[in-house]
C-alpha cells in the first residue's frame, strides 16, 4: 500500500499548517538520531515523517500532493495512459530490432534495451522529472527557530563575560557577548534550535541586562553616587569607588562639595567599535547624624554664615 504523508504525521488531511508543524516536531523530537543511537527503526521514522513534513509544509507541494499530482517522495506521476510499452500501431515501445514500420501504418522504435532505462534517462536516475539537478527541487526545510530570554549580571554585561544557557535540546553553551550590548539585543546561535530534514534551526536569545543596586547605566558610561565624610571632602583624600572589575583608588580634591562628579576612564560598557565608557562618580558629602562635635563646630563657624550658596538661584 503506498505511504500516506498525512497518516505518516498521524494528522488529517485537512489539518491546518500550524498542526502540521505541531505534529512534525513532536515525531521529530521523539525519534531524533541524538537520543536513539544505534536504532535503525527510529532513524527511519525520522526520516519518514522529515520527508511528509518537506512536502507538506510547503503550500505548493502539499497542493499537489493533495491533487494526486505528485507521490508521497515528491515525484511526478505519470499521467493516464502514459505508462503503455506495448507495441502496435500508434507508436508505443515494442519488441523485436531496430525500427521499422507496423501492420496498419503505425512505427516500433526499438531502442536495444529495457523501455525503463529510456524512462529512467528521461526523468532521471533518482526518479525525479528533472534528474538530480538541485535547482529543479524543493530545498529540504529547516527546522525551527527557537527563542530563548537571559539574563546578564550588570557587572557581566559591561565586561562582556560569556554567559552559560541551558538549551531546550540539552546542550549547555557559552554564549559570548559583543560590544554594544543593549537589553533587549538577540543573539543568534546557529544550528542550536529544532531539528529538521534541512538541517537544524537556530536559537534566539534575547539579552536583559539586569538592574545594580548602585551603578546606573548612561549609553556606555556608568553613573554612581559615591558618599565621602566631611573631612575627606574638606582635607582633600584618596577612597577606594567600586567599578565593574573591582574597587580602584580615586582622588578627591580638597574643598570638595556634593555634587561634583568625577571621572574614571575607560570603566564603563564596551561600545560597539570596542572602546570603553566611563565611569562616572558623583561625590555626596556624608554627615553623621547627632555629632555634638560636629554640631559645636557648625555654631561657632562665623564664616560659613556669611555666604550665600543659593545666589545663584536669584535667591537672596
Amino acid at each position: 500500500m503506498a505511504k500516506d504523508l498525512y497518516s505518516t504525521l498521524g494528522v488529517a488531511r485537512g489539518a491546518s499548517a500550524a498542526d502540521i508543524k505541531k505534529a512534525y516536531r513532536k515525531l521529530a523530537k521523539a525519534n531524533h538520531p541524538d537520543t536513539h543511537a544505534g536504532d535503525a527503526a527510529a532513524l527511519a521514522r525520522f526520516k519518514d515523517v522529515s520527508a511528509a513534513y518537506t512536502i507538506l509544509s510547503d503550500t505548493g507541494e502539499r497542493a499537489k500532493y493533495d491533487r494526486g499530482e505528485i507521490d508521497a517522495d515528491g515525484q511526478p506521476k505519470a499521467p493516464p495512459g502514459y505508462g503503455g510499452f506495448g507495441g502496435g500501431s500508434g507508436g508505443g515501445f515494442g519488441g523485436g530490432d531496430g525500427f521499422g514500420p507496423q501492420p496498419g501504418g503505425g512505427t516500433r522504435f526499438d531502442f536495444g534495451g529495457d523501455p525503463g532505462d529510456i524512462f529512467s534517462e528521461l526523468f532521471g536516475r533518482s526518479g525525479g522529472p528533472f534528474g538530480s539537478d538541485p535547482r529543479m527541487r524543493a530545498a529540504p526545510v529547516k527546522g525551527a527557530d527557537v527563542s530563548y530570554r537571559l539574563n546578564v549580571p550588570f557587572e557581566d554585561a559591561a565586561l562582556l563575560k560569556p554567559q552559560r544557557i541551558a538549551l531546550k535540546n540539552g546542550k549547555t553553551l557559552d554564549l559570548k557577548l559583543t560590544p554594544g550590548l543593549e537589553s533587549g539585543k538577540q543573539v543568534r546561535m546557529a544550528g542550536q534550535g529544532d531539528p529538521g530534514p534541512g538541517g537544524a534551526g537556530d536559537a534566539l536569545v534575547t539579552i536583559d541586562i539586569m538592574p545594580h543596586r548602585f551603578f546606573t547605566r548612561d549609553g556606555a558610561d556608568i553613573r554612581l553616587d559615591l558618599p565621602v565624610r566631611l573631612g575627606e571632602a574638606v582635607l582633600g583624600a584618596k577612597v577606594r569607588v567600586p567599578t565593574p572589575e573591582g574597587p580602584v583608588m580615586l582622588g578627591v580634591p580638597a574643598g570638595t562639595t556634593s555634587g561634583r562628579t568625577l571621572r574614571l576612564r575607560g570603566r564603563g560598557f564596551s561600545k560597539a567599535d570596542g572602546s570603553r565608557g566611563d565611569l562616572l562618580a558623583t561625590l555626596m558629602v556624608d554627615l553623621p547624624a547627632d555629632d555634638a562635635e560636629l554640631r559645636s563646630f557648625a555654631e561657632r563657624w562665623e564664616g560659613d554664615a556669611t555666604r550665600n550658596p543659593r545666589s545663584a538661584l536669584g535667591i537672596d
